[in-house]
């Protein structure tokens, strides 16, 4: 199943909530999505776990001039800026928001209960002070979208050599969950992103969806981006074999994490340069 960064839904609508063009409470339940609850541990002026909606008007209250999204992963600590602990929990979620202008940040802390089918998931999201820096190895949305259409090529002909027609029926059934979702989830901004950020993101989705199938199996698109669980290998393969397949899929990956960074932080960017 393709999914979405829970980092990516709280600075995109945390975004749109700051410009004025949604209500909160709509805010709010984009950000939780399927998610039972979520809650911020750590503001300032809080002793204890607070709702969503009261910590994003303390957000606002404490100057947050917008919201960035960082996908780090070992070796690469895409969107960080500092201090090291942020940054070493960031690294372990694969994921994070900084909030700009009010000096913080966010780390999503992910907890599930309950049989299967009827998981009961909840978030709590860890505010600490971050510095006021420039965030690491962002692009541009035009580099952005430059890299990822030869990464796309690259990926396709990964694929092709890999013979996803041979994949077996989990890849088959993840491709076909990706396409039923981007038919049916058009809407993969909040309001308020440019059309080209749309366009950056959904294009990097889908890398990221041909890298998690070519993968194997329990591959999920790396750095809390999203990706497909449960493909199956084309065939059986040594472990030199996987490892020149993850040699030549790790470029491809990095790629598609930059481009959606650039694309969940445009408005931010747009902001700043307007």
């Amino acid at each position: 199943m393709l999914t979405e960064p829970r980092s990516g839904r709280l600075a995109a609508w945390g975004n749109a909530l700051l410009a004025g063009l949604v209500p909160p409470d709509d805010a709010v339940q984009r950000i939780v999505g399927d998610d039972a609850l979520h809650r911020v541990d750590g503001l300032p002026g809080e002793s204890g776990p607070v709702g969503l909606s009261l910590a994003l008007g303390r957000l606002r209250g404490l100057g947050a001039a917008g919201f960035r999204v960082a996908l780090p992963v070992p070796g690469h600590p895409l969107g960080l800026s500092g201090p090291p602990e942020f940054n070493t929990r960031a690294l372990a979620s694969e994921e994070a928001v900084l909030v700009p202008g009010a000096a913080l940040g966010l780390v999503p802390e992910v907890s599930e209960a309950g049989p299967e089918g009827d998981v009961h998931v909840e978030v709590v999201w860890h505010c600490l002070p971050v510095r006021e820096a420039p965030p690491a190895d962002v692009p541009s949305l035009g580099e952005a979208e430059r890299e990822l259409a030869e990464a796309l090529r690259d990926a396709t002909e990964l694929l092709s050599r890999l013979d996803l027609a041979g994949a077996g029926p989990a890849a088959q059934a993840a491709l076909e969950a990706y396409r039923a979702r981007a038919e049916r989830d058009r809407e993969v901004l909040a309001p308020g992103y440019p059309p080209r950020a749309a366009r950056v993101l959904e294009l990097a989705q889908r890398v990221s969806a041909l890298v998690a199938i070519a993968r194997g199996p329990g591959a999920a698109g790396g750095g809390g981006g999203g990706g497909f669980a449960g493909a199956e290998h084309g065939a059986a393969v040594s472990a030199s074999q996987m490892a020149v397949r993850e040699e030549a899929l790790r470029p491809v990956e990095r790629t598609a994490r930059r481009a959606q960074v650039a694309a969940y932080n445009a408005c931010v960017e747009e902001r700043e340069r307007g």
